[in-house]
């Protein structure tokens, strides 16, 4: 038994981010206990506040401390347009661009078969009840350009369908300011079928 349990314990929880390994977790717990100890209480502190505090928001499912979010309650954006995301990073991504202006639906993550994730697990009868009721006439799918983020809008896109509408999905094109020889070959045929 290791005579550190508290600090073991304390690398262990770091090594549950993501991207974060044995190495890195080990020096992020010896840096906040060593040099930053007031750091460690304020990171403490926020997560446990976050844990009791940030719920989903009823209608779009986002990250929220409110029972309905912000932007779901904003009357000056346009209801008609729905924007459906894998995650809410990707909702603040959409928002950053300053060029929607429409609601959103956060799927909070993706078809993914091999994880056990199927298209019930991210709550597509919730989705397509909020795509079909009567306000929203534009549904546009800004899944990731994964595998499983294709395979998704694809789910997605059949079951809107055959309720009578057709969405529309995220173009995908060539980066502003690239030069086509440094932009891979995946990416400029996409573009070109997706030309307009």
């Amino acid at each position: 038994m290791s005579q550190h349990h508290a600090l073991d314990a304390l690398i262990q929880a770091l090594r549950r981010l993501p991207g974060v390994g044995a190495k890195s977790a080990q020096r992020m717990a010896f840096h906040l206990l060593q040099h930053d100890r007031s750091g460690a209480q304020l990171l403490a502190q926020a997560l446990t506040q976050a844990c009791d505090e940030v719920r989903h928001c009823e209608r779009c499912y986002t990250f929220t401390q409110d029972p309905v979010c912000p932007t779901c309650l904003d009357e000056s954006r346009n209801h008609s347009q729905l924007c459906v995301v894998e995650t809410p990073a990707d909702q603040l991504a959409m928002e950053r661009t300053g060029a929607y202006r429409g609601l959103y639906f956060v799927l909070m993550g993706k078809i993914s078969p091999l994880d056990g994730v199927g298209p019930n697990d991210l709550g597509l009868q919730r989705l397509l009840e909020r795509a079909t009721d009567g306000v929203v006439k534009e549904v546009i799918l800004a899944t990731n350009f994964t595998a499983e983020g294709e395979v998704t809008a694809h789910v997605i896109a059949q079951a809107l369908k055959a309720r009578g509408m057709t969405p529309t999905r995220l173009a995908r094109g060539v980066p502003i300011g690239s030069e086509l020889e440094y932009v891979d070959l995946g990416t400029i045929a996409h573009a070109l079928v997706d030309r307009r």
